[in-house]
């Protein structure tokens, strides 16, 4: 028998479409606009750029301009370029928000805030259900965007998209179900009362790797408890983000609810700074980098913001000797190479037991030759698309550069693809060691190390020995017999740090934006 271990999202129920909710526009007028430049009117403001391109990408819902308070607001400093990772085709240029514009949208998120909160559990429902609704409507493009910006393939971006759908559909039924609490007292004649309130505007930061579903599963939360949201997409993928306030405007989501300040690299630290101190902002959620997180975290301690953090992972994957071969090595391609290895979950490490060890490399090289394809996203036989740009390429080769002085052997690929600069080869290192920068630091990349082991025990300190843990993986292991499945509650319970995250981030979810 062969059992594989990987802890999943729980899957949303869908209801029946609830009747139509009622205007639910703020009261308060927005802010002024600032003095400089003309005012623009309501509604989507016209594109400045924008090619074409291989993807020949949707009109209606590109959009370059900073979503704030229901209007799309150009920036005064200007715009900064979005570049298809693939072909480094030019695919618009964006609106280059500093830190007035990020004041700016917390502002007009503070004020829809006051009548937000007062909408019913009910109506914030509809509004969120048909917000999902729009999302599927408009699924091939959205697709489509994420595929442009991003450089993952088409088939992964559509799933991209209906899982962060879900992430919608799943809070507007929860929002529905914000109980309180009556708890007894030690008095007889005395009950405590807990009522759940939203905390207030939540400004959120979001990576590029995920650019849709990393902004629902945090928004969808935040709109369902009554809160009011700031959104910092990445720089390279801000694209999606504002495609998703077209469709929130749309939905009906009031002005000032759901706003979106795309900057470049240049600008992020002064918006991140400003989003982060801000008084008018109660918490921060960001997904990304353990050091960018620490910077975070000093800016928020300075005025005590509720903070919810998901940072870098170094996650293994062991495979002990009674492991079916052909099954670990299909777990291990699935789990190392989605978008192209790009993602925070991907397994970062392979821990193979050295009675297994020689099979499993010869099988997996096989199956990386077999399977992977290489190409622009938008090919249909494309399973593994560009690096996000040439800075992630450059530390994938410096990993690998690295493991290959110390003693690690190239069994397949090792070098940029010649299908672009962006592109590197489906990598498998043998004879890692422990002392080598891929084995230390998460790669990001299309490279599969592994590393040799001999006792459970050994395993077990590999795994542990690195200072990190991630929300949503502890690792994939594969067993034939059930005798040791005892193995299994031993590694839950030795590797805490990879499994504790995941049910703050699950309850995070849910219960981060009350207060």
């Amino acid at each position: 028998m062969t059992s594989c271990w990987q802890l999943q999202n729980c899957r949303a129920l869908r209801l029946a479409w609830p009747p139509p909710g009622v205007n639910l526009r703020p009261r308060r007028p927005l802010p002024p606009l600032p003095a400089a430049g003309p005012r623009p009117g309501p509604g989507p403001h016209p594109l400045r750029s924008y090619s074409g391109g291989p993807a020949r990408l949707p009109q209606a819902l590109l959009r370059t301009d900073a979503f704030v308070g229901g209007r799309w607001l150009p920036a005064a400093s200007g715009t900064f370029p979005v570049q298809d990772p693939a072909s480094g085709a030019q695919l618009g240029r964006v609106a280059d928000c500093g830190a007035a514009e990020a004041r700016r949208a917390v502002s007009a998120a503070h004020q829809a805030f006051s009548s937000w909160r007062g909408v019913s559990a009910k109506e914030r429902s509809v509004l969120l259900r048909k917000w999902y609704d729009l999302m599927i409507k408009n699924k091939d493009d959205l697709a489509k965007i994420i595929t442009a910006e991003n450089g993952k393939p088409l088939k992964e971006a559509q799933g991209e998209v209906l899982y962060s759908a879900l992430f919608l559909e799943w809070f507007s039924e929860e929002a529905r179900r914000i109980y309180g609490d009556i708890i007894y007292t030690p008095a007889k004649d005395k009950r405590g009362l807990v009522l759940k309130q939203p905390v207030g505007v939540a400004a959120i930061i979001t990576p590029w790797n995920f650019p849709s579903a990393m902004i629902t599963r945090k928004v969808g939360a935040a709109l369902a408890a009554g809160c009011t949201v700031v959104v910092k997409p990445a720089e390279d993928t801000p694209l999606s983000a504002l495609a998703l306030g077209e469709l929130a405007n749309q939905a009906g989501i009031p002005a000032g609810v759901y706003n979106v300040v795309p900057c470049s690299r240049q600008k992020t630290k002064e918006v991140g700074e400003a989003l982060c101190t801000d008084p008018l902002v109660s918490k921060i959620s960001f997904t990304g980098s353990t050091a960018t997180g620490k910077i975070l975290l000093h800016y928020a301690a300075d005025s005590v913001k509720r903070v919810s953090m998901e940072l870098g992972g170094h996650a293994p994957f062991i495979v002990f000797d009674s492991a079916n071969v052909n099954q670990a090595v299909a777990g291990a391609l699935a789990s190392k190479f989605r978008n192209s290895g790009q993602t925070c979950v991907c397994s970062n490490r392979f821990l193979v037991q050295k009675g297994i060890h020689d099979s499993f490399v010869k099988k997996f090289a096989e199956a990386i030759n077999k399977e992977l394809c290489v190409g622009h996203g938008f090919e249909e036989r494309t399973t593994q698309g560009p690096l996000i740009n040439e800075k992630a390429v450059e530390k994938v080769e410096k990993q690998v550069s690295d493991a290959v002085s110390k003693g690690a052997t190239i069994v397949t690929g090792g070098k940029r693809h010649s299908f672009g600069k962006n592109f590197f080869e489906p990598t498998l290192l043998s004879n890692v060691t422990s002392d080598m920068l891929c084995s230390q630091e998460e790669t990001f990349g299309p490279v599969a190390p592994v590393i040799k082991f001999d006792t459970e025990e050994e395993a077990l300190a590999i795994a542990n020995a690195m200072d990190v843990g991630l929300a949503g993986k502890f690792c994939f292991v594969c067993f034939d017999e059930l005798t040791v499945v005892d193995n299994i509650f031993k590694l839950m319970f030795l590797s805490i740090q990879f499994i504790s995250p995941i049910f703050v981030s699950f309850f995070d979810l849910v219960l981060i934006y009350y207060q």
